[in-house]
C-alpha cells in the first residue's frame, strides 16, 4: 500500500539556456553535462549559481551513445561511435576547457603524457581505453572513483589511480638514461616549471579483473564499494568483489556458457518464471561467473560472492508492447553513518534499487540483503533516481516524488540502541507514501545530485510521414472491422444486437504486431525541448510542512494510523537530514539549499519536537505498540512533568490515560533518574497509579523523583491497597516510610515489629529503593541512603547490616557502593565494619573475601593503636560469635592464652586483638599481605609480639620463633611447643629446643621456668625417641645424671614395644 499525502517537495525551478536540443543529460558533483544532439559535443553548466552558466563546452571524437561523470577525480567517460566502431574514452580535466583553444592531450590508458600534461591539470586529457568488445553500460563508484564497463558478455573493472610527480619520476627513472641530451634538458626544464606543483596529480585507470558471463545481456550496469550490479531486460543479478593477498586460481571462460540448443531454440519465445533469490540463495541462479585476474597487481586476487539475484515475468496488457516492460534505473546508493569517516570508511549501508514501469523494488545489501520497499506506481514510469530522503520518479508528463527508507536502516547500524526502550526509529518495512506531483510536458529523463532534480523533456510533433502513417493504420483498422462483421452476418449473428461482440470488433487483430518494436528515432524537425532544474525544499521545510499536514489528521482521529505514518515519514527525514549534515561536515561542503551544519541545531530541535509527536501518539495508541511511547518520550528530552501535563486528560472528555503513557511512566519511574517530581505531579501519579497499576505502587513510591510526594495522602493510599491486595513485607516497609516522614515514630515501629528481621530482609531484596537511590548495581554509579535507612542505623543497625549483605548477595549493589553508604550514613569505621564481617561469612567469591580479609586486618590494626575515644564502638559480632560461625576465623592458638595482655586493656582493644589473632590462625588470610601493615607494631608489648610471632609461625619459620619466644616468654614454650611442634616438626624438640633449653638451664640454673620446661621437653623426647638416639642427645659437660631418669624411661617404653 503507498499512502498518498498532499506534501509540495519542490522548492523552485529553472530552465538551462542550452543553444542546442539535449540529446543526453547526466549530472555529478554540483555540475550538469549535457550531450548535444548529434552526440559530439559535450557542454557543462553549474548547478550551484543562479541561472546555471555554463562553465566550458568541449568536442568529442566521436557521437556519444553513453555518458557517465564520477565525482571521485571529476571525469567524464563515453560510450562514442564514430565510423561503425565503438569506443570507450575517458575525459579528464574538463574544466581548463573554459579557456579558449586550451590544448587536449590523447593518450592510451597506461600511457603518461611527457611534458606539462604529466603534471595533472594543465590541459584536458582524453584517455583511450581499448577492450576486445564493445562497451555498452558504464557505471563508477561514488566511493573510490572506480569506473565499470559492461560489454555484452564480460564486465571490466578499473581502478582508479593518481600518479604525482614523484611517482612519475621513479617509472621514468630507466627511460631518462636513454633520451638524448636535447631531451634531458627540456625534462629539466619542466620539471622546473612543475616545481610549483608538487602536488598535482593525474588520472589513470588500471585493469583490475574481468568477469565473464552468459545468458544475460548488461543494459545498465552499477558499481559501489565493492558491489557489482548487471541488469538485463528482465533480471538484475547483485555480485560482491572482494580483493585479497591469498593465491586463488585463475578461472577461465567456462564454455559451457554456450548452449548447444540454441539454433532449436529460435523459433520459440521462452518466458522464464519469477525467482527472487536473497544471500547466499543468489549462486543459485543460472547465470554462472568466472573470474580472470588480469595480473596487474600481483599481490591482489579477487573473490566473488553472489548478493541478489530477481528475475521478472513479463506481464503484458493492451496498448503496451514488450520493451515497454523491460527493467531500468539500475543504482547502487551506498550512505554514510553519522560516526564514519566518508574520507576513509567504506559506506555503513548499501542499496540497491531497479524498476519496472509499474512498480519499483529497493533493497538493502549489507548486514543482510532484504526487500525494503516495493513502490506501486499509479501510471507508467519512464525513469527513477534514489536520493537520500526522496525517490524521483518520472512519467510522460509528471514528476513525483516517493519516500525512501534507508536512514531507518542506517539509524539500526549506526545506533545500538535502537528498538529498546532506550531509542526507537520506524520500521524498515513501513509503508511508503507519495508526495504532491508536479506537472510536464514531454519528460524523457531525470537525474539527480543533493537537491537538484534535472529533468529533460520533448514536447511530441509529428511529421508529415507520421500522419500518413496514422491514416494508413486507421484505414486498415476499419478494412478489418468490415471484414470480420460481415463473417459474423454470414453465420447468422448481428454484432450490433450483442455489446460485447461488438466491443471485440473495435479493438485491431489482423494488423497487430507481436514482435519488438524499434525505437522512435528522433525527429529532425522536432522543436520544444526544455532542461529543467527542479530544487527540492530542505528536508526541516518539508518536515514542517508535514507537521501542518498532521494536524488535519490530529483533529480528525488523534489515534489513527494515518497521523502515526505520517509522523513517521517526517521522522526519518529528519533521521536522513542529520546524517547528510554529518557527512557534509566530515566532508567540508556545504550548500545553502540543504542541510547545511549552520542549520544543524534546528533540525535536533525538530528532531526531538518530532520524537515528542510520535511519543504523544504511541501514548494514546493501542495496547500493541504502546510500549514505543518509551523510547520517543525519552528522545524528545521533555521532563516526566511535561510528559504528564501533555497527556492529562481535558475536561469532561471520555478518553482517559492511554497504555502507552501508562507503560512510560511506570518504567520510568521504575528507573534511576535526577529529576524530582513536584508534589503536585507526584500525588498525580499516585493517583493515576493507584487507579490503573496498584502492584507498583510500592516501588514507584520508593522511587527517587517522588521525594515530594505527600505522605499523609500516600499512606491512606497505600493502606487501602493494604486492605484490598492483603498484606506484604514490601508494603508494610513502604507504609513505615511513610509514617517515619510524618514523624510518627509509634506507628513506624509498629509497622516495622509486623514481620521478623529476616522477612524484612526479603522485603528489601525485593525493593532495594526503600533503603538506597541510584547505583542499579553497577560499579561507578553514585548510592545515597533513605531516611529509613538513617534511622535503621541509628535504631536497628543489625538489620541495615543484614539487608546491605542481602542486597550485595543479590547483585542489587556493589562493595564500593555499600561502602559509601555507611560513609555517608556516619559509621565508616563501625557499622562498615559489621558489613565487611557479616560478608566475609556470607560470601563465597575468594577474590571477595581476599579483599575484605584485607580490609578487617588494617581495620584491627588501626584499632590496637588507636586512641581508646576511636574504639568504643561495640561490634555486633564478638570475636567468639565470628569463630563459631565464620570459616576465615580460625580458633585461637592455646599458646596464645599465655601470650594475652594484661587486664588493664580495654574490651574494644581485646575484642581486635582476638579477631586479628583469630584471623592469623585462619585459613584463608595471606600472611604475606598482612606482614607490612604488622611492621608498625612495635614487639615491645606481648600482644604485639604475639602478632608477629603468629606471622613467623605461619610462614614456617620454627627455629626463631622458639628462639624468641624463650627470649620474651619462656613460660609459653611448651604450650607453643604441644601446639605447634607436632607431625613432621616433631623432631624439633629434640633437634632445637633440647639444646636451647640445655644451653639456657646451664646459664641460668635457678630459673625454675626454664628447669620446668627442660622437664616436659625431656618427657617428650624420652617418649618419642630410641634409647640409642636418647643416649645421643645427653650432653657431655657433667650433667648425664639429671637425664637419667628419663633414659630409663625411654628404655623402658622400648622394650614393651
Amino acid at each position: 500500500m503507498v499512502h498518498v499525502y498532499n506534501c509540495h517537495p519542490f522548492a523552485s525551478q529553472q530552465i538551462v539556456q542550452v543553444e542546442q536540443e539535449p540529446g543526453l543529460v547526466c549530472c555529478g558533483g554540483t555540475t550538469l553535462f549535457v550531450v548535444t544532439t548529434g552526440g559530439c559535443k559535450v557542454e557543462a553548466y553549474n548547478l550551484e549559481k543562479e541561472g546555471c552558466p555554463l562553465i566550458c563546452r568541449f568536442a568529442t571524437m566521436g557521437t556519444v551513445r553513453r555518458i557517465q561523470h564520477s565525482t571521485i577525480g571529476d571525469y567524464l567517460v563515453t560510450i562514442e561511435e564514430k565510423n561503425s566502431a565503438t569506443y570507450l574514452r575517458v575525459y579528464t580535466n574538463w574544466r581548463y576547457q573554459a579557456e579558449e583553444k586550451a590544448r587536449v592531450g590523447v593518450r592510451l590508458l597506461g600511457h603518461l603524457l611527457r611534458g606539462a600534461s604529466a603534471w595533472g591539470g594543465v590541459q584536458m586529457e582524453i584517455i583511450e581505453i581499448p577492450l576486445s568488445e564493445h562497451p555498452v553500460a558504464l557505471a563508477s563508484c561514488p566511493v573510490k572513483g572506480d569506473l565499470l564497463v559492461g560489454c555484452e558478455k564480460t564486465l571490466v573493472l578499473f581502478a582508479l589511480k593518481r600518479h604525482t610527480q614523484q611517482n612519475l619520476k621513479e617509472n621514468q627513472q630507466n627511460l631518462q638514461s636513454s633520451w638524448s641530451n636535447t631531451e634531458q634538458s627540456c625534462s629539466q626544464n619542466r620539471g622546473q616549471n612543475s616545481a610549483a606543483n608538487q602536488d598535482l596529480s593525474v588520472l589513470d585507470f588500471e585493469r583490475s579483473v574481468i568477469l565473464h558471463f552468459s545468458k544475460i545481456f548488461p543494459k545498465q550496469v552499477a558499481l559501489c564499494g565493492g558491489y557489482v550490479a548487471i541488469q538485463g531486460d528482465l533480471e538484475v543479478l547483485v555480485l560482491k568483489l572482494r580483493a585479497t593477498t591469498e593465491t586463488t586460481a585463475t578461472e577461465e571462460p567456462s564454455d559451457s556458457f554456450k548452449s548447444d540448443h540454441q539454433e532449436d531454440q529460435v523459433d520459440f519465445l521462452l518466458i522464464p518464471k519469477h525467482q527472487e533469490l536473497l544471500g547466499d540463495r543468489a549462486k543459485e541462479c543460472d547465470i554462472p561467473i568466472n573470474i580472470e585476474q588480469t595480473g596487474m597487481e600481483e599481490s591482489r586476487h579477487y573473490t566473488l560472492s553472489y548478493v541478489l539475484f530477481r528475475r521478472f515475468t513479463p506481464e503484458f496488457f493492451q496498448g503496451c508492447s514488450v520493451e515497454e516492460m523491460l527493467l531500468h534505473s539500475l543504482q547502487i546508493y551506498p550512505m554514510f553513518t553519522c560516526n564514519q569517516s566518508v574520507s576513509v570508511d567504506e559506506p555503513a549501508c548499501m542499496f540497491c534499487f531497479f524498476s519496472l514501469p509499474t512498480a519499483g523494488y529497493l533493497y538493502s545489501l549489507r548486514g543482510g540483503v532484504e526487500l525494503l520497499s516495493a513502490y506501486q506506481y499509479p501510471e507508467k514510469v519512464l525513469q527513477a533516481v534514489l536520493t537520500d530522503h526522496l525517490l524521483h520518479v518520472i512519467t510522460k508528463n509528471a514528476l513525483q516524488s516517493f519516500t525512501v527508507r534507508c536512514s531507518a536502516v542506517a539509524a539500526r547500524v549506526e545506533d545500538p540502541y535502537i528498538d529498546t526502550t532506550m531509542k526507537a526509529c520506524p520500521p524498515c518495512s513501513l509503508e511508503v507514501c507519495a508526495l504532491r506531483m508536479q506537472l510536464f510536458i514531454g519528460l524523457q529523463s531525470v537525474c539527480a545530485y543533493g537537491c537538484h532534480v534535472i529533468l529533460l523533456s520533448t514536447a511530441d510533433t509529428e511529421t508529415p510521414e507520421e500522419t500518413e502513417r496514422h491514416t494508413q493504420r486507421r484505414g486498415l483498422e476499419l478494412k478489418e472491422h468490415n471484414m470480420l462483421t460481415a463473417i459474423f452476418l454470414a453465420v447468422g449473428i448481428d454484432p450490433a444486437t450483442t455489446p460485447a461482440l461488438e466491443s471485440l470488433l473495435s479493438r485491431p487483430f489482423l494488423s497487430r504486431r507481436w514482435a519488438i518494436s524499434s525505437p522512435k528515432e528522433t525527429s529532425t524537425v522536432g522543436h520544444g525541448w526544455n532542461l529543467y532544474v527542479v530544487n527540492t525544499v530542505p528536508p526541516l521545510t518539508l518536515y514542517q510542512e508535514m507537521v501542518e499536514y498532521s494536524q488535519r489528521y490530529a483533529e480528525n482521529n488523534p489515534q489513527g494510523l494515518g497521523l502515526r505514518h505520517l509522523l513517521s515519514e517526517a521522522h526519518l527525514l529528519l533521521r536522513s537530514a542529520l546524517l547528510e549534515s554529518s557527512e557534509r561536515q566530515q566532508s567540508g561542503k556545504c550548500d545553502r539549499n540543504m542541510a547545511a551544519p549552520t542549520h544543524r541545531e534546528e533540525l535536533e530541535e525538530a528532531f526531538r519536537q518530532n520524537c515528542a509527536q510520535l511519543g504523544d501518539s504511541f501514548s494514546r495508541g493501542s495496547q500493541k505498540d504502546c510500549h514505543l511511547a518509551l523510547p520517543y518520550y525519552r528522545m524528545s528530552g521533555l521532563s516526566v512533568t511535561e510528559v504528564i501535563s501533555r497527556n492529562r486528560p481535558l475536561q469532561g472528555s471520555p478518553h482517559s490515560y492511554g497504555p502507552g503513557f501508562l507503560f512510560y511512566l511506570k518504567h520510568y519511574l521504575l528507573e534511576e533518574m535526577d529529576q524530582n517530581l513536584s508534589q503536585e505531579d507526584a500525588d498525580d501519579v499516585i493517583r493515576i497509579l493507584s487507579k490503573s497499576e496498584p502492584s507498583i505502587l510500592v516501588s514507584v513510591c520508593a522511587s527517587p523523583c517522588m521525594v515530594n510526594l505527600d505522605p499523609a495522602a500516600t499512606l491512606q493510599t497505600l493502606r487501602r491497597l493494604e486492605d484490598t491486595m492483603g498484606v506484604s513485607v514490601p508494603l508494610t516497609i513502604s507504609m513505615a516510610a511513610m509514617a517515619l516522614r510524618l514523624g510518627a515514630v509509634a506507628q513506624y515501629t509498629e509497622l516495622m515489629e509486623r514481620h521478623a528481621e529476616m522477612l524484612l530482609v526479603y522485603g528489601f531484596i525485593e525493593e532495594p529503593r526503600l533503603l538506597l537511590h541510584g547505583g542499579g548495581g553497577a560499579k561507578h554509579n553514585q548510592v545515597c541512603p533513605t531516611a529509613l535507612a538513617r534511622q535503621l542505623a541509628d535504631s536497628q543497625p543489625g538489620l541495615l547490616v543484614a539487608a546491605m549483605v542481602a542486597l550485595y548477595e543479590n547483585s542489587k549493589v556493589q562493595l564500593e557502593q555499600a561502602d559509601q553508604v555507611f560513609k555517608e550514613l556516619g559509621y565508616e569505621n563501625t557499622l562498615q565494619v559489621d558489613f565487611w564481617e557479616a560478608m566475609l561469612m556470607a560470601s563465597s567469591q575468594d577474590p571477595v573475601i581476599q579483599e575484605l580479609l584485607f580490609r578487617l586486618a588494617s581495620v584491627y590494626i588501626d584499632r590496637l593503636t588507636a586512641n581508646e575515644s576511636l574504639t568504643k564502638h561495640k561490634s555486633l559480632k564478638s570475636a567468639d560469635d565470628l569463630i563459631n560461625s565464620c570459616s576465615h576465623y580460625g580458633a585461637l592458638y592455646p599458646w596464645l592464652s599465655v601470650l594475652d595482655p594484661a587486664q588493664t586493656f580495654s574490651y574494644h582493644h581485646r575484642e581486635a586483638l582476638h579477631k586479628l589473632q583469630s584471623l592469623l590462625c585462619g585459613p584463608s588470610l595471606s600472611v604475606g599481605t598482612v606482614a607490612p601493615l604488622l611492621e608498625s607494631l612495635s614487639e615491645e608489648t606481648l600482644w604485639a609480639f604475639s602478632l608477629h610471632l603468629l606471622c613467623d609461625t605461619r610462614r614456617g619459620h620454627y627455629n626463631s620463633s622458639i628462639e624468641q619466644l624463650l627470649d620474651r616468654c619462656p613460660q609459653a614454650i611448651i604450650a607453643y611447643a604441644n601446639h605447634q611442634l607436632q607431625d613432621k616438626h616433631m623432631s624439633l624438640w629434640w633437634k632445637k629446643l633440647l639444646p636451647e633449653l640445655c644451653e639456657r638451664t646451664r646459664a641460668a640454673a635457678d630459673n625454675s621456668i626454664l628447669l620446668g620446661a627442660l622437664k616436659e621437653t625431656l618427657v617428650v623426647v624420652a617418649m618419642e625417641t630410641s634409647p640409642a638416639e636418647f643416649l645421643e642427645l645427653i650432653p657431655d659437660d657433667g650433667t648425664a645424671s639429671y637425664f637419667l631418669p628419663h633414659l630409663l624411661t625411654c628404655s623402658q617404653r622400648h622394650l614393651l614395644t
